[in-house]
């Protein structure tokens, strides 16, 4: 196999691909298509793929094709995939390929040497050699890597670099925060009415599909009427952050080093694309400026739980709203029927202890189902705990592991970030570890 990287709509994504004469077509795998945002295009004539022995294979049929740039080594060329439903590998590079450039393949020393005439007077000046690896170490890279895609795509971690010693790392003040506290690396005056953009002294990396927004705080704003302008940070932004603060009040404010400035809140990207089009659909507020919507009059009456019942058997009630009065001002909520009746339904119903859910005969192991003992490790016990030892010289055999999907990845993850947190796990850099199958349960979950 051959390590290659294909160019996507928006990144640079390296795979291990196999080599095999014995393939009719150059394939790419769909699925790894729609992950890394690699273009395809309906194919003309769609045809089934078909086995030695005739029979039509799993793989296909081939819709859609795939014209990707491709770089081998220091070479990039414009390849078509046929897009395919392949079960072991991302990429097959097949008979297509291999008529094209005609590569000189030393098994032996695991060397792939290019030396036709095409390759040096078309393609490049020198005759370039890569290096081919076992399939069962790229095979095992590839799922490394996919394993890496999907855990960076649900890793919710905001990088921090410290560019100034003194520096401080964004906190957030309790766990239920929206926004991460930024600090102040300088002591800086905003004037009356004016505004000055002060350092923090960090740069950042926000996770994927997100980008920054810097908010005011809420006690600066009210106390001395400090907010914030220019607030979104790209998550491809990776200098440092600098607030702009505003001071809208009739005295200067002065900023001190390490006071907290403003808030960092992460917001989801919706990615999307500007089209260009002759006429828009018509809407009922049409060309209406901001503010000046249309506002009708709402009914707001008391209803009991007999007439929440009947408007849910009806149907005729999307939500309601209720009223309550706090501090002498009447706060309206929004909720709904099902909610309601849910609510009104716990009312009065005590939470079952353990010895009115477990049988009596196991009582005296109640300390087993125990929320708290399933999330902790018993303590180490001299003579109980279990030592696997490798005999000197010797290595652990290198098996194929089990090939697993995107969701089971995705579980595997989750399994794996719990666990690490509960410290039932650790990171290891051990040669080997133990391969992971999943079996599906009756009610279809992993």
């Amino acid at each position: 196999m051959v390590k290659i990287r294909l160019h996507g709509i928006n990144d640079i994504t390296t795979v291990n691909a196999m080599i095999d004469s014995g393939a009719t077509e150059d394939f790419i795998d769909q699925e790894y298509c729609h992950k890394y945002q690699i273009r395809t295009t309906k194919a003309k004539n769609p045809r089934e793929i078909y086995l030695a022995d005739s029979e039509p294979s799993s793989m296909g049929p081939v819709t859609h094709i795939a014209t990707v740039p491709m770089d081998i080594g220091a070479d990039r060329e414009i390849t078509t995939f046929q897009v395919a439903k392949l079960q072991n590998h991302e990429a097959i590079l097949g008979m297509p390929w291999l008529k094209n450039h005609n590569p000189r393949i030393d098994r032996g020393q695991g060397k792939i040497t290019f030396d036709s005439e095409k390759w040096t007077t078309m393609c490049l000046n020198e005759s370039p050699t890569v290096y081919a690896m076992p399939e069962v170490e790229a095979l095992e890279e590839n799922l490394v890597s996919r394993f890496s895609t999907i855990q960076a795509k649900k890793d919710k971690r905001i990088l921090v670099k410290k560019m100034h010693k003194d520096a401080k790392i964004p906190t957030r003040g309790t766990r239920g925060a929206a926004g991460h506290d930024l600090y102040a690396i300088e002591d800086k005056t905003i004037p009356v009415r004016g505004q000055q953009v002060v350092k923090t002294g960090i740069s950042l990396r926000l996770p994927n599909g997100t980008y920054g927004r810097i908010a005011p705080r809420r006690g600066l704003a009210v106390k001395h009427g400090i907010t914030v302008n220019a607030g979104v940070i790209d998550r491809d932004y990776t200098g440092e952050i600098g607030v702009v603060l505003v001071n809208l009040f009739n005295y200067d404010y002065h900023v001190l080093q390490g006071e907290r400035i403003a808030q960092l809140i992460p917001g989801k990207i919706l990615e999307t694309q500007s089209q260009e089009v002759t006429h828009l659909e018509d809407t009922k507020r049409g060309t209406k400026g901001f503010g000046t919507t249309d506002t009708r009059r709402i009914e707001i009456d008391e209803i009991s739980i007999k007439t929440f019942e009947t408007s849910k058997k009806q149907g005729d009630e999307d939500g309601l709203l209720w009223g309550r009065y706090n501090k002498g001002k009447l706060e309206i909520v929004a909720t709904n029927i099902s909610t309601e009746l849910a609510i009104q339904s716990k009312k009065g119903q005590r939470k079952k202890n353990l010895t009115e859910i477990v049988p009596e005969e196991y009582w005296d192991y109640q300390r087993v189902f125990e929320e708290e003992e399933a999330t902790e490790l018993p303590p180490h016990r001299q003579g109980v705990d279990l030592e696997i030892n490798i005999e000197k010289g010797r290595r652990l055999p290198i098996k194929k592991i089990y090939p697993l999907g995107a969701k089971e990845l995705e579980e595997l993850g989750e399994y794996i970030q719990i666990n690490k947190e509960r410290k039932w796990i650790r990171d290891s850099f051990a040669d080997g570890g133990s391969p992971i199958m999943f079996i599906k349960k009756k009610d279809g979950k992993l």
